[in-house]
């Protein structure tokens, strides 16, 4: 059988970005606990760095023109995929636990199943659906058992719900309908340029905030974790999404999002936060299962 290269370099791609956004999650929570920094603030820092990164990186990338009516469709994408998904991201993180924030993302791919057929008429196929559906059991499974099988209470508030699934559903419409923009240019050109505006945009309602905040109260642990969070899950990460998105299609892109959960949950077996059951093992069987289905759509990989 024969690989297509394109494909599967979208395939790892969407893996990598994923598993980092799953260490990112147990990163940001400590971030939210400890930093004193507020969310604006901590996006405005992300996207001032990872775009000067960006805006580094072209200088050695073959230019290219990009025209003023894409400018304003960059500006739009970058309000729907980084400044209102890092925005609630970071809201969110705040007022849930990881683990919770991580399994909720599992309703991305739903989301973004449905926002493709819309705008770009990707067929919602059985296969599809079916992977959709055993993936989320796997997650729904973990979730019943880890969050609430503990105490019978999760320490999840209310608003950080709210916050997260605002994240996933603006995450998604960002997948579903910016492709065709994305496939355009090359990923640094779009990146720079929706950084670009996200940051602008963010400006004059961080200023206030920045100069109130006490940097110098930031502990030298925070500041590796600010770190991790600026270059690996804003730049390294945001430059591995479109890469997935040029080459498969939104629903696929948005299925290894099932990866997230399972990085966050290791990684608080590794620190000694929680430890490895049947029930984790399970739910991991299953999520992958889902995400070989729905690979095997043939609409999921039509380019």
């Amino acid at each position: 059988m024969r690989i297509d290269k394109s494909i599967a370099t979208g395939h790892l791609a969407s893996a990598a970005a994923y598993v980092i956004f799953g260490f990112n999650v147990v990163v940001c929570r400590d971030i939210a606990i400890e930093g004193g920094l507020s969310p604006l603030v901590l996006f405005s820092m992300r996207a001032l760095v990872a775009g000067a990164l960006f805006w580094l990186a072209s200088l050695f990338a073959p230019r290219e023109h990009v025209p003023a009516r894409d400018l304003l469709r960059l500006a739009g994408a970058g309000v729907l995929g980084l400044l209102m998904p890092q925005l609630t991201f970071l809201f969110a993180i705040a007022h849930t636990t990881p683990v919770d924030l991580s399994v909720m993302s599992t309703t991305t791919p739903i989301f973004t199943m449905f926002v493709a057929a819309i705008f770009l008429r990707e067929p919602i196929t059985w296969k599809k659906a079916l992977g959709v559906a055993t993936s989320f059991g796997g997650i729904l499974w973990l979730i019943l058992q880890s969050t609430f099988g503990g105490n019978g209470a999760s320490q999840t508030e209310p608003i950080g719900i709210a916050f997260c699934f605002a994240n996933y559903i603006v995450f998604a419409l960002y997948l579903g309908t910016c492709r065709p923009l994305i496939a355009r240019y090359s990923v640094v050109t779009s990146m720079k340029w929706m950084f670009l505006f996200s940051f602008l945009l963010s400006l004059p309602f961080a200023l206030p905030q920045l100069a109130h905040s006490d940097f110098a109260a930031v502990s030298a642990k925070v500041w590796w974790e600010i770190g991790f969070m600026i270059f690996f899950s804003t730049f390294v990460a945001y430059y591995l999404v479109p890469v997935g998105q040029k080459r498969i299609r939104p629903t696929l892109v948005s299925m290894y999002g099932y990866l997230q959960p399972i990085i966050a949950i290791a990684a608080a077996i590794w620190s000694g936060m929680d430890r490895l059951t049947p029930t984790k093992v399970l739910a991991a069987l299953l999520v992958f299962t889902g995400v070989w289905v729905v690979n095997r759509s043939r609409a999921a990989t039509a380019r």
